[in-house]
Formats: structure tokens, sequence, C-alpha cells
């Protein structure tokens, strides 16, 4: 297989990292504390691992529109992005 075509950057594989430990994390806390559906502020009734996923996807749109629609940096975009993962985590 050639993956030549991928920039493996440092920050490329620390975001792989942290969505792989992200998952580990959440199926050792489902095992250890199984999730309860419930609703929170999200017009659906969810669990913890459907807030990730709805989480993951959303910082996802933030990253493209944030460098479709602006100049500045990235990181700025992640920021947000963690914040909505915290509040959608929290509180969805």
């Amino acid at each position: 297989m050639n993956i030549a075509w991928m920039a493996w950057t440092p920050v490329t594989a620390g975001f792989f990292t942290f969505i792989v430990l992200m998952l580990i994390s959440m199926t050792i806390w489902q095992i250890i504390s199984p999730s309860i559906a419930r609703r929170g502020f999200l017009p659906i009734v969810t669990t913890r691992g459907d807030r990730l996923f709805i989480s993951l996807l959303g910082s996802a749109y933030i990253h493209l529109a944030w460098l479709g629609l602006t100049d500045l940096a990235v990181w700025i975009a992640t920021m947000i992005s963690v914040l909505f993962l915290v509040t959608v985590m929290r509180w969805g």
C-alpha cells in the first residue's frame, strides 16, 4: 500500500493518536460504567458514545468552515471544537 500522498506530520499523527485514545478511553469507561441514554439540549436521546460521535463530527465541520471562511490560525478552531466537545458531552 502506497500512502505517500498523506502528509504525516507530527500534528497529523497527534490528531489521530488523540482520536484513538479517546475511543479507547470511552470503551474502558463504558465497560466500567455502562451509559444510560438521556436527553439533554440535543433534540434526540443519546448515550456517551452518541455524544462523542456528534462532537467529533461537529468538530470536523467547525474546522472545515474555519479553513474555508477565515485566514486565521487553525488552533482557534481547535479551541472552539474542544469547547463544543465538552459542551455536548456534558449537557448534550
